[in-house]
Parts: C-alpha cells; sequence; structure tokens
C-alpha cells in the first residue's frame, strides 16, 4: 500500500484517522501524548503492529514533554507516561513489547546524559518502525505458497497496511502473492460490530486491485460449505506460548467453521505478538469496549431502547484449530510448544 499508516514527521507522529475510513482519507497529526493516547483508544491507529510502533513513538512525545536535566528524574516520568501509554488497550502485545524495548535503552545507558538519551530513544522508536516493515514483506513471501492460482482467501477485521506500518500481516500475504502474478480472489468478513473489514479491509485490497467480496460475518459457512472458500489468513494481537490465539471478535468462529470442513487457517503475525510470558490463551487479557459500538451504526441507534450489551473486542482461538503461523522466520506447524519455543524462545 502507498500510503504509510503511521509515521514520525516533524516532531508528531502523522497517523492516517481509520475512523473515517472509507469515506474520506484523513490525516492526525499527534503533538502530544493525550492525543496520541486518544487516538489508539478510538481506534483512529489500530492493528498489532501499528500500535507498536505508536507506542514507541509515543515516548517520544513523552520525552519531549520532560525537561529536567536529571537523569534519575527523566527515568522515573518517562517510564510514569509508559504506563500511561500501555493503559489506551491491553490486549495487543506488540504495544508492551515496544515500550519494554523502549524502557530498555534507559538499562542499557545509565550513564548516558538527558540529552544522549533522548537520541537514543529515538533511535529505537525509528528501529521499530522500520523493523515492522521488513518482517511484514517476510511473512507475506512465507505465507504467498500458501495461495494457488484460481483459490478464494477468507480473512475477518483488518490485518493489511492499516494495522501495520506500511505492508500488513494476513493481507500481505495477498499483497505478495499479487506480486507473484497469482490470480486468486478474496472473501472479506464485514467483521461487527465496527465493519473493520467492510470499510478497512475492502478499501485497502481494491486500491491493490484485488479482486475482493464483501460478506456479513454469518455467511462464511454458506460459502465453506459451498466450496467457495479454500484457505484462510487472519492476523492476531497477541499468541501464547502454546499457540492460542486472541484476535479480532469473530476469530474463533471461523477456525470451529474450518476445521469442520477441512480448510486451511493461518494465522500471520510476527515475533513481536507472542507473548512469551504466558503459557496458553486463558491468560490473555482481553478488551472489552463500549456497549455503544453495538447499539448504534454510523452514529444512529439500531437496538431497542434498554437492552443490554456485552462487546468484548476479541476471542481466543485454540491452538488445535490453527494450520499454522506464519511469522517473519518461516512457519510454525504444530506442536506449536514445541517449535515456537524452537524459533522464539
Amino acid at each position: 500500500m502507498a500510503i504509510p499508516t503511521i509515521v514520525w514527521s516533524q516532531n508528531c507522529v502523522r497517523i492516517i484517522d481509520q475512523r473515517k475510513l472509507p469515506l474520506k482519507l484523513q490525516f492526525i497529526n499527534c503533538k502530544n501524548l493525550k492525543t496520541l493516547w486518544h487516538a489508539i483508544k478510538t481506534l483512529a491507529v489500530r492493528g498489532a503492529p501499528a500500535l507498536g510502533a505508536a507506542a514507541g513513538f509515543g515516548v517520544l512525545l513523552a520525552e519531549r514533554s520532560i525537561k529536567t536535566k536529571s537523569r534519575k528524574r527523566f527515568d522515573q516520568q518517562l517510564k510514569k507516561y509508559c504506563v500511561y501509554i500501555g493503559s489506551s488497550r491491553p490486549t495487543a502485545v506488540n504495544l508492551f513489547n515496544a515500550l519494554d524495548r523502549m524502557k530498555n535503552v534507559l538499562a542499557r545507558y545509565p550513564r548516558a546524559t538527558v540529552a544522549q538519551i533522548r537520541v537514543l530513544l529515538k533511535k529505537e522508536a525509528m528501529a521499530i518502525f522500520q523493523e515492522d516493515r521488513v518482517v511484514c514483506r517476510q511473512m507475506g513471501k512465507h505465507g504467498a505458497r500458501f495461495i494457488k492460482n484460481g483459490f478464494s482467501v477468507l480473512t475477518v477485521c483488518n490485518a493489511g497496511a492499516l494495522a501495520t506500518v506500511d505492508f500488513g500481516t494476513a493481507l500481505g500475504v495477498m499483497y505478495a502473492a499479487k506480486q507473484q502474478k497469482k490470480k486468486f480472489k478474496v472473501f472479506a468478513c464485514e467483521t461487527r460490530p465496527l465493519l473493520q473489514g467492510a470499510r478497512l479491509t475492502a478499501w485497502e485490497l481494491l486500491r491493490e486491485h484485488i479482486d475482493t467480496t464483501l460478506i456479513c460475518d454469518n455467511m462464511a459457512a454458506t460459502l465453506m460449505a459451498q466450496g467457495k472458500i479454500d484457505v484462510i489468513f487472519t492476523g492476531a494481537d497477541r499468541i501464547a506460548l502454546n499457540g492460542d490465539t486472541a484476535n479480532k471478535i469473530g476469530t474463533y468462529n471461523l477456525a470451529v467453521l474450518a476445521k469442520h470442513h477441512k480448510i486451511p487457517f493461518y494465522i500471520v503475525a510476527p515475533e513481536t505478538t507472542f507473548d512469551k510470558k504466558i503459557k496458553t490463551g486463558r491468560q490473555i487479557p482481553i478488551e472489552e469496549r463500549d456497549g455503544k459500538e453495538i447499539l448504534y451504526l454510523a452514529g444512529k441507534r439500531i437496538a431497542a431502547l434498554g437492552v443490554k450489551t456485552y462487546n468484548p473486542a476479541f476471542d481466543v482461538t485454540p491452538h488445535e484449530l490453527i494450520s499454522g503461523i506464519v511469522t517473519e522466520k518461516g512457519i510454525i506447524r504444530p506442536p506449536f510448544i514445541k517449535n515456537i519455543r524452537k524459533i522464539f524462545v
């Protein structure tokens, strides 16, 4: 995709406002940390890898507001800002991994001056940004082998350029397959309640001239039963050491259906999405969002007055339902406990 999702430019974080898509391509210049925090919380910027880059850049916004020349006070204040950034959204582990990397700069250079540490922090944030560009393209090449000429591919939510710095995880596989001149088509689930599939994924794929059909989420089983789906790719927000994977709500549904219909189901995610501190998906924190996202659509109430809501943003797909995990280092196959540790731990 030609338009980068997030960049550091002229001492501010410039992002595509994904709340406005597909009707309007609009950018937000986050000149302070509060603006960026709100952009993350309200999904103006979203997607696990993109949130990793946002966290790194958020630390740069934070350090610019710290005026002390004392390293001790500088470190104390910056760590408080890191906690604040982490409070924006709980599930995507890339955000927390990026914050850990930024804090580790402080630990690695205890004798650097405040001026020196500012330079080192910017270097680390830019490294997080650049690494995402590289690993997404590596994942795309590894995953493209699973798309054959004539295939129909299914995906959910948005795991494309808009979820990363500029290329994508699950959609990156499709972009790589297109670069290899393969002919295929994509079915995109609309992805309720916020329609990231309809608003974002369809917008991205059409910009890349990829044959795309939008479906309601509850149509997936029918398409599978009709033999219209050959392979499924989704992104991930956090992966446990046993391979259990948290992704946008509805992913688990697709995995169960894929297992029943004997359709390969692949997760596409970089090392930064693996949480090496947790053993199973039961330990993954699941964000529950405001029920208004279910009650309203495009600003208009669509639900009965007085009805209660339950709005988890993610679900966890058990590793038994996953055919493989596409990473920058290759394909991880079952048994996941053994093979994840072999590659990443």
